[in-house]
């Protein structure tokens, strides 16, 4: 082996979807930098509603008093699943004046109160009837319907995990190759990212002429994996 100091470097590229960023670093002699995606896939553990509310009327109190009315259908809801309305957060409340654009001077003919709920569930049994009776209360205009894990940390790090394996197989098998030790991790950069997935949107025009009886659209089906991705930048010494 010559004397002279050995540099190996090898980046893997990650062929995600997402641009990837790797941070400028000046290696030092007898050094291997490597780059590696890993990955973690699961079965979601929970199913996330969201849905809004909104209503218009003339005054802003009858608003109100509307959108009250409405809230507490969805109240009734939740109850009827076996489910405390506490179960539901609500992200926002806004009052907007509604204006006549075609009169010079823009004159409030009205005021729309809208405010959005989401509701999150681990009994997936629940997706189909609690949708169903939204969409006939003709409660929300439009119901969003997304899977998710409630621990994602915990598969982040699963992520990482997986991608700095397949990164340190690659720096071992080029100190093998090139007749040298792999030594100790001297710098490391981590990216994780959850994969994105299509969010459907069911318009209650659509749901709400259901029959009661047909199986609800996510029945008998198996909700999609989620998947983490990490990718991992490692600089290791070299014996």
């Amino acid at each position: 082996m010559k004397s002279s100091a050995i540099f190996l470097a090898l980046i893997l590229l990650s062929t995600a979807a997402y641009p990837q960023e790797h941070p400028a670093l000046t290696a030092p002699p007898n050094t291997v930098y490597v780059g590696a995606d890993g990955k973690f896939e699961a079965p979601p553990d929970t199913a996330q509603i969201q849905f809004n509310v909104s209503v218009q009327d003339d005054t802003s109190q009858a608003a109100f008093q509307r959108a009250s009315k409405e809230v507490d259908q969805v109240r009734q809801v939740l109850r009827t699943n076996g489910l405390d309305p506490k179960a539901a957060t609500i992200g926002f409340l806004s009052v907007q004046p509604m204006y006549d654009w075609k009169n010079p001077k823009q004159k409030v003919v009205g005021y729309r109160v809208t405010t959005d709920v989401t509701l999150k569930l681990k009994d997936f049994s629940k997706i189909g009837p609690i949708t169903q009776q939204l969409a006939d209360a003709n409660v929300s205009e439009s119901q969003t319907l997304n899977y998710t894990l409630e621990n994602m940390d915990d598969a982040k790090n699963r992520a990482v995990e997986d991608a700095y394996r397949r990164a340190r197989n690659s720096a071992d098998t080029l100190a093998r190759t090139s007749g040298r030790t792999l030594g100790d991790l001297s710098y490391a950069s981590v990216d994780t990212f959850e994969a994105p997935r299509p969010v459907p949107r069911m318009a209650r025009a659509m749901v709400a002429t259901a029959n009661a009886a047909t199986p609800a659209p996510t029945e008998e089906f198996t909700p999609q994996n989620v998947t983490v991705t990490a990718h991992v930048n490692a600089l290791f010494n070299l014996k």
